[in-house]
């Protein structure tokens, strides 16, 4: 399976609480909810199309605990995230949860690397990481991740969780993929790669 990232930024890179106030308020964050005025109808087709091409999930334990209490209430058949979300493989990491009730929820509490690399394995479509910036930026640093799909929002926050945090592996990405939608939000798709190239300007 190749394994896909979607997050939402800020232009200077907050991916912290972008569906409501409360979402995450952690380290004093007091700006959640920063996507809503700018969600169109665009975002929703677009992503709606992505959840179909899963064929399972990887989440972190808070974007977990944020999707577990609000999907399994949506019940409308024609709702291709809520089924897919509510049906699929979930793969939730993290190492200060006990259990997970969501249908279908397998824990994974330690060696992650190897063990999705274990599941990328398997034969399918796409693992799907939502949000989750604790392991995305791990799975990124082990070169797990096949596309990322970045939407920027025209707006600065100043302060929050960011994807991309200092003392990341160094990484080139090649962007295969770029269009902007009605409300200004720019949509960025890329995929690993390799090291960065260098050069001098004044050679």
């Amino acid at each position: 399976m190749r394994i896909t990232l979607t997050t939402f930024l800020t232009l200077d890179g907050v991916m912290q609480g972008p569906g409501t106030p409360t979402e995450d308020t952690s380290g004093g964050f007091e700006h959640g909810g920063w996507q809503f005025p700018y969600a169109d109808e665009e975002l929703g087709t677009r992503t709606a199309a992505w959840f179909d091409e899963a064929d399972g999930f990887l989440l972190g334990r808070r974007t977990y605990e944020i999707f577990a209490a609000y999907w399994p209430a949506v019940t409308d058949e024609g709702n291709v995230i809520a089924a897919r979300l509510n049906a699929l493989p979930k793969y939730v990491v993290s190492t200060t949860l006990d259990r997970v009730e969501w249908n279908n929820s397998t824990l994974i509490k330690s060696d992650v690397p190897r063990k999705v690399a274990e599941l990328k394995g398997r034969p399918g479509r796409e693992l799907q990481i939502h949000g989750s910036g604790v392991l995305a930026r791990s799975l990124l640093d082990h070169g797990l991740v096949d596309e990322l799909r970045l939407w920027n929002y025209p707006v600065v926050l100043g302060g929050g969780k960011r994807l991309f945090e200092p003392g990341r592996v160094p990484t080139a990405l090649r962007l295969i993929e770029s269009r902007t939608t009605g409300s200004g939000c720019v949509l960025s798709v890329y995929e690993p790669a390799g090291k960065p190239a260098y050069g001098d300007f004044t050679g």
